[in-house]
């Protein structure tokens, strides 16, 4: 499974949330250790969903979002993580 997962340059580093996991974010002083972090988050996420009964929502293919001007910088990728044993489409 794969997870959009967006980035932002803050003032200590990086933020990363997945749009289709409300509350599923990490951050880290860099991009590459935030990539690492955000997966992890993911998979932890998709178990508890899963231990606690929770429909867990098949990732979208697509996303469109706005750039914030604001930012020094931003940007979306994927997320490759282990795919849970049931999920909804």
């Amino acid at each position: 499974m794969r997870y959009a997962v967006l980035f932002e340059k803050t003032d200590t580093g990086y933020s990363a949330h997945v749009p289709d996991l409300p509350g599923c974010v990490a951050v880290a002083r860099t991009v590459k250790t935030a990539r690492r972090l955000i997966a992890e988050a993911i998979g932890y996420h998709l178990e508890l969903m899963q231990e606690s009964g929770e429909t867990i929502p098949a990732p979208r293919q697509s996303i469109e979002f706005t750039v914030d001007e604001s930012s020094e910088e931003e940007f979306c990728t994927w997320v490759e993580v282990k795919a849970p044993v049931a999920v909804s489409s």
